[in-house]
């Protein structure tokens, strides 16, 4: 019943492409190159189930994936490696078109972009040139799941490094509200206060949660 069968499904993906197929036909299609030898059909159908989808799946540590699933450790790696893989793709293409970043939807859809797959807060500073031209992408602080520490001086800094007349602050709220917190707003007020007397501009405070954002200034909290 299975002679053939990953050979079909192959030629599948490069006659069809990834979109024409189901999830779990996804996932079988890239254990594959993990699993040699046991049916990745009913695996895949197995994986998906235990996590709910796809995402969750992906999403996940690979340790939590190797003992629920039991599976090998290394195919929980390459599992996991999924979304951080898409999540270079997409920053390496914004980083080699250095696109100008001039609307809150550009800027909210390159930090989702940058925040795929990080399953704790992660702050980072986008910084411009005087066109809104994208210049780099610098972290700034990692923390736990719902706190990261936000230190002005190396903003100062980093700004400094990289010419940027102009930054965004963004940072994620893993698994969270999109909504700013205290702390996120008497933050921003800081780090605007100490860029204002060098003449770098805060064009945005973003805060990504998922597949949504949430901007200070479209929500008039910059001020």
């Amino acid at each position: 019943m299975h002679k053939g069968h990953r050979e079909r499904m192959k030629k599948y993906f490069l006659d069809c492409g990834l979109d024409s197929l189901s999830d779990h036909q996804v996932l079988e299609l890239l254990l594959f190159y993990c699993v040699p030898r046991r049916d990745t059909n009913e695996l895949a159908h197995k994986m998906i189930k235990e996590f709910g989808s796809l995402y969750n799946l992906f999403d996940s540590d690979p340790h939590v994936i190797a003992r629920k699933c039991k599976v090998s450790l290394n195919v929980a790696i390459l599992i996991a490696m999924m979304p951080q893989i898409a999540r270079r793709y997409y920053t390496s293409k914004f980083l080699l078109d250095r696109p100008v970043l001039n609307s809150t939807k550009k800027i909210g859809n390159y930090g989702i972009a940058l925040m795929l797959g990080r399953t704790v807060e992660h702050f980072f500073i986008i910084c411009l040139n005087s066109q809104r031209k994208l210049i780099e992408s610098v972290l700034v602080a990692e923390g736990t799941v719902d706190e990261t520490p936000i230190y002005p001086r190396k903003i100062v800094e980093i700004a400094l490094k990289y010419h940027a007349t102009s930054i965004v602050l963004l940072h994620n709220h893993p698994g969270g509200s999109f909504l700013p917190s205290q702390q996120d707003i008497d933050s921003t007020r800081k780090i605007i206060s100490v860029l204002e007397p060098i003449n770098i501009e805060v064009l945005d405070h973003i805060i990504i949660s998922g597949n949504e954002y949430y901007s200070f200034v479209e929500n008039e909290m910059l001020d």
